[in-house]
């Protein structure tokens, strides 16, 4: 299937040389551990295929000019010059919010222009900003000879996120962006960040789909989430909710509502992410399904994330004999559901649930993987 970017011109069209420099990076999809990365907690993403691909060359002037591919033969190319960055410009505010940590971090990068093409979908809580952030840090770090290694590039692309676009994010995005690779999942401790990698048993293959309800980690309901967390943090006494021992949880759930019930998914999913990291390794399929249920009903009911063509597309696949687990991935309010399938049968149960689920829902699905 053809896209916008197919028909886009190419860097050497656009500015009129090669480029020097190019790089890519890879969205994720969190298996498990929603909402614990802002709590010190613990995640369990991995790469998807989709990725971000980012085409540079230096300039002799501090002036950057940047084009999306995605925007097709109708694109323009935009422009800044270093050092004024301001937000409020759609897309570009990831290439203005790398170049603006970079210098407030004391790291000099001159101009540069950029090409970029990314086949990561927009709100499809798959991390497409990460990926976009992480991969032209990929190529400043080369043009310009920054020394900075991948989990200072994922911080630094965090920062991008909080600092100047204004989302408040965690770390996991930008860490699995950065470090995750082929079929194995990142555990991460968002505490330390101490990582691992955990391979998937030979037995499962991950289903994503995304749910056409398309949702932004910038936007009021995230915020308010990451609020409450905070406020209760505070009222229990600890740094982060992470901090607090499972056997203080009857005192949180004391706290006004819908405190309480935040507390108790953070807490409970933290220790979904530590059993399915037992699960994996010991290549027990059994226990991963209930695992991925209970985590997408507290998204749903403690935390209140879900929407309901995420918890149809949940039920769609609960109904699949091929399918061992589903539950929502991503920050919420819309995005992508994650599925865990026996190995080989991932294709068709997928295709068998977005056929199902365009049935029943007024949005389209779309299987990202396995990839068709």
């Amino acid at each position: 299937m053809s896209t916008p970017a197919d028909d886009a011109p190419r860097f050497e069209t656009l500015f009129g040389r090669a480029p020097r420099v190019q790089a890519r990076a890879p969205g994720r999809v969190n298996l498990i551990g929603e909402h614990t990365d802002y709590n010190g907690g613990f995640v369990l993403p991995m790469a998807i295929p989709q990725q971000t691909e980012v085409h540079l060359a230096p300039r002799e002037d501090g002036k950057v000019r940047a084009f999306s591919a995605n925007l097709g033969a109708k694109g323009k190319v935009d422009e800044y010059e270093l050092g004024q960055e301001r937000r409020g410009q759609g897309w570009l505010d990831y290439v203005q919010g790398v170049t603006h940590v970079l210098r407030a971090e004391g790291l000099t990068v001159g101009g540069f222009d950029l090409w970029l093409r990314s086949d990561v979908p927009l709100g499809s809580g798959l991390s497409s900003s990460a990926a976009l952030e992480i991969a032209l840090l990929r190529g400043l770090r080369e043009a310009f000879g920054l020394k900075l290694d991948d989990v200072r590039i994922a911080l630094l692309g965090q920062k991008v996120e909080t600092d100047f676009v204004g989302a408040p994010i965690g770390v996991m995005d930008q860490m699995a962006s950065s470090l995750a690779q082929g079929s194995s999942a990142i555990f991460l401790d968002t505490r330390t960040l101490q990582y691992e990698r955990v391979p998937l048993p030979p037995g499962v293959e991950p289903i994503v789909i995304n749910s056409g309800v398309t949702h932004s980690h910038s936007g009021g309901d995230y915020r308010v989430r990451r609020a409450e967390c905070e406020r209760a943090a505070q009222l229990l006494g600890v740094p982060q909710l992470s901090d607090l021992p499972d056997a203080e949880l009857p005192r949180a759930l004391a706290l006004p509502e819908p405190l309480g019930r935040r507390v108790r998914h953070v807490l409970t999913e933290n220790a979904r992410v530590l059993a399915t990291v037992r699960a994996l390794r010991a290549g027990d399929l059994a226990a991963l399904g209930p695992l991925l249920y209970d985590s997408h009903a507290s998204q749903r009911d403690d935390y209140e994330v879900s929407v309901p063509e995420i918890d149809l597309l949940v039920e769609l696949g609960r109904a699949e004999p091929d399918v061992i687990g589903a539950r929502l991935t991503g920050g919420g309010f819309g995005g992508s559901v994650v599925m865990l399938a026996k190995a080989g049968k991932g294709a068709a149960a997928a295709a068998r649930i977005v056929a199902r689920y365009a049935e029943r829902s007024t949005h389209k699905g779309t299987v990202l993987v396995p990839e068709s």
